[in-house]
């Protein structure tokens, strides 16, 4: 069994910058493959970023490429969102996934989910 708990979110003014992390703890080791998602109110949960267990390879959504980055510290078993340039469209509770099967984009691959972190961008 593997937890999940995200920090990090809070209050920022467009153009602003946050770092959320993800800490897992059980029996989390770099062989699970680990994503962020987000959802908006009355919106559908969105695939933000991914990256593989050992963090060689990493995949972002199109609306955030180029402003966020994800990083992952296995020695720490903590995983990182560093989001930059901010947008109001970036407002969303954002979730830490992972899982031990290959998958990138669709939610239904992640076994394990963390309880969300509120993240608000104002105009």
């Amino acid at each position: 069994q593997v937890q999940l708990v995200e920090s990090g979110g809070g209050l920022v003014q467009v153009g602003g910058s946050l770092k959320l992390s993800c800490a897992a703890s059980g029996r989390a080791s770099s062989g699970y493959r680990m994503a962020w998602f987000r959802q908006a109110p009355g919106k559908e949960r969105q695939f933000v970023a991914a990256i593989t267990g050992s963090g060689a390879s990493t995949y972002y959504g199109d609306s955030v490429k180029g402003r966020f980055t994800i990083s992952r510290d296995n020695a720490k078993y903590t995983m990182y969102l560093q989001m930059n340039s901010l947008k109001p469209e970036d407002t969303a509770v954002y979730y830490c996934a992972a899982t031990r099967a290959f998958a990138v984009h669709s939610p239904d691959r992640y076994d394990y989910w963390g309880q969300g972190t509120q993240v608000t961008v104002s105009p």
